[in-house]
């Protein structure tokens, strides 16, 4: 993994993490809708982009929770995940927003917007500061059906392996 992108990205997180401090029980993490090869932004995909930003107007509110972060690969979800006694909570709201931006993609594939690569869900965090950590949820093309139960399980898994790696296990690099 670039050294420069893993400089970058925890800068990222830790301006997240400033505007709001995370609450006992909660991490960062940072969930990416990131396209296969090629660009996925408002340039490419204006038709994906009408349908994300109306996505995001119906968020209710605090938006200190999560921010959205715009790439030239894809859309990059900030949230605070908690973590407690009973399992890891995500809340319902982010995995609708996943979903449309996932569904969005593929309309407005249908509508013109370019290019029609896969794209890649992955969540990522830092681990004490230094340790960069990465799991690819799933891989998805822009005529694959997207179903938000499925979405939902999948984060659940992926966040479970990352909060479990960062728990004792060695980490891993990416």
């Amino acid at each position: 993994m670039d050294a420069e992108w893993q400089r970058t990205f925890r800068e990222r997180m830790e301006r997240f993490q400033a505007h709001r401090p995370p609450r006992s029980g909660e991490i960062a993490v940072s969930i990416k809708v990131r396209i296969a090869s090629g660009c996925f932004h408002r340039e490419h995909s204006p038709r994906a982009y009408e349908l994300i930003d109306s996505a995001l107007a119906k968020m209710p509110s605090p938006t200190d929770m999560f921010s959205v972060q715009e790439h030239e690969s894809g859309p990059e979800i900030l949230v605070y995940l908690a973590v407690t006694a009973a399992g890891l909570g995500l809340a319902k709201s982010i995995v609708e927003l996943i979903t449309a931006i996932i569904k969005a993609r593929s309309e407005g594939i249908k509508k013109g917007d370019r290019p029609s690569e896969p794209l890649e869900l992955i969540v990522r965090r830092i681990q004490h500061d230094h340790d960069f950590q990465e799991e690819v949820v799933l891989r998805i093309g822009h005529r694959d059906r997207v179903e938000g139960a499925e979405i939902d399980r999948r984060l659940d898994e992926a966040l479970r392996q990352l909060v479990k790696e960062g728990k004792g296990t060695k980490a891993k690099r990416k």
